[in-house]
């Protein structure tokens, strides 16, 4: 049966970054990560899966076997954990993965290291355990001071939202999607 009742869209209100279009918000329906790590191994599969294709390079930066995991099932390549203790390697990577916040670094210090391995077009996914409101903003502004575009934000939630029901979101984890991109991105020489 098909919905007559069409909606419309929100208007997006407010901007992250002042000047720059708000980005698109896309709910993944994940389980919380365990105590002490950073994400669940569903999310790993979604991110792996959805930012890159086989063969591709991914830097793993976060805590927990999870990406791992999701790395060698998609058969892609990756300096896998060993990566913050030896440097990132001399390839440029499509995908870097990371929690927040980093250590050894100062934000913009950070992105700008990210940016400079990343492939154009590659993206850099932070994750951040939701709750702190100004935090995605923090890190939007670091990001594009280095040069980097903000690509997507999407929210982890435990319960996917039900069709027709008003339900509020477990929101547990925020990802933040920032990309190399080949036009202005701010910062730098993006």
């Amino acid at each position: 049966m098909t919905d007559r009742n069409h909606h419309r869209a929100p208007v997006p209100v407010g901007d992250v970054v002042p000047g720059d279009p708000p980005v698109p918000i896309t709910v993944w329906p994940v389980p919380a990560p365990h105590e002490g790590e950073t994400m669940s191994n569903a999310m790993g599969v979604r991110l792996v899966h959805n930012l890159t294709h086989p063969s591709d390079l991914i830097v793993d930066l976060v805590e927990g076997p999870q990406l791992a995991r999701a790395v060698i099932a998609a058969h892609r390549r990756s300096h896998l954990q060993a990566t913050r203790q030896v440097g990132w390697g001399r390839e440029s990577a499509t995908l870097i993965v990371t929690g927040w916040p980093v250590a050894d670094a100062s934000s913009v210090e950070f992105f700008l290291r990210c940016r400079a391995h990343l492939v154009l077009g590659g993206c850099v996914a932070v994750l951040l355990a939701h709750g702190d409101v100004a935090l995605p903003v923090d890190v939007v502004i670091a990001a594009k001071r280095a040069g980097l575009a903000y690509l997507q934000h999407i929210v982890a939630a435990d319960r996917p939202p039900r069709r027709g029901q008003h339900a509020q979101l477990a929101i547990h984890t925020d990802v933040l999607i920032l990309t190399r991109s080949a036009i202005g991105g701010g910062g730098a020489d993006g």
